[in-house]
């Protein structure tokens, strides 16, 4: 079955799981870190001919087990970029290292406790269908007083200040996760990328650290990530965008998720189903890099 066929799958399988739970009651699972803070902003694009990959990450909790529909983040577009020159999103979900990792780690950072894990354990890519997005400009220029692009490098060149204030379109960028992802209760760092060909880049911007009113406190609130990916870059490892890089913050990154909890009995059954549908979205991605 190809990897389409497969998804529609599992999401009608899911539905009539769901339908055979009945009366059971399923409550809305929601979640944010709250809006940008205008502290700092970090590159989040996927690779393209002559740019790396860079990944920016940051951390939330599921209380139990759940089915996450929809997502947004918020940042900077940069460069001239525009809305027009959006071509795709690709959301991936990490654990806390050492889960998917090869332990013990390099010795190419400071510390690799709390952070995200070498590899996912699940994505969506709107390319292959399993994510639409829309995007809404929230403001023609907004500053940000910090930023990290260019400045990711191993030990002993971690720091590097940030890279100055930067100045671009705030956007949005409002998902529908076309297959769900299903967790259990976990601990799970989400990272967003955004591909704009030649046309500029998307900046995620930071968010309160501690998390404020709406956003949606959590304890351990971990701190923002960051990495390149490609030829003689930092993957497989990540570092602290505040306490390594720039020597601020810590920050959070505005983003935020909905969707429902799973009632029982269904519960048990879509944590394994969604366990191997998880599986299979990061065994496809692990394997494309």
């Amino acid at each position: 079955m190809t990897g389409v066929r497969l998804e529609r799958g599992l999401a009608l399988l899911l539905g009539l799981v769901l339908g055979a739970a009945a009366p059971a009651r399923a409550d809305s699972f929601f979640f944010s870190t709250g809006s940008p803070d205008g502290k700092i902003a970090t590159l989040a694009r996927l690779a393209s001919p002559g740019k790396l990959e860079t990944e920016t990450a940051d951390d939330f909790v599921t209380p139990g087990p759940v089915i996450i529909t929809n997502a947004t983040f918020t940042g900077l577009l940069v460069g001239g970029a525009t809305t027009g020159d959006v071509k795709n999103v690709e959301i991936e979900l990490y654990h806390v290292f050492p889960i998917e990792s090869t332990n013990p780690p390099d010795g190419r950072v400071i510390t690799r406790v709390n952070s995200p894990s070498d590899n996912n354990f699940a994505a969506a890519d709107g390319a292959l269908g399993q994510l639409s997005f829309t995007t809404t400009v929230l403001n023609p220029s907004f500053t940000a007083a910090n930023s990290v692009v260019n400045g990711i490098h191993p030990l002993p060149n971690q720091f590097t200040g940030g890279e100055g204030a930067v100045t671009g379109i705030e956007v949005r960028f409002n998902i529908t996760f076309n297959v769900p992802f299903v967790l259990g209760a976990d601990h799970v760092f989400f990272r967003p990328e955004v591909d704009l060909g030649s046309a500029g880049d998307f900046l995620w911007l930071s968010a309160p650290k501690p998390i404020v009113a709406p956003g949606t406190p959590f304890a351990p609130d971990l701190q923002s990530w960051i990495r390149n990916d490609g030829p003689g870059a930092l993957a497989p490892d990540w570092e602290r965008i505040g306490t390594d890089v720039t020597h601020q913050g810590p920050f959070n990154a505005s983003f935020s998720l909905a969707g429902s909890t799973i009632p029982e009995p269904a519960s048990l059954i879509l944590f394994g189903m969604g366990g191997l549908g998880l599986f299979g979205y990061g065994w496809r991605r692990r394997q494309a890099k």
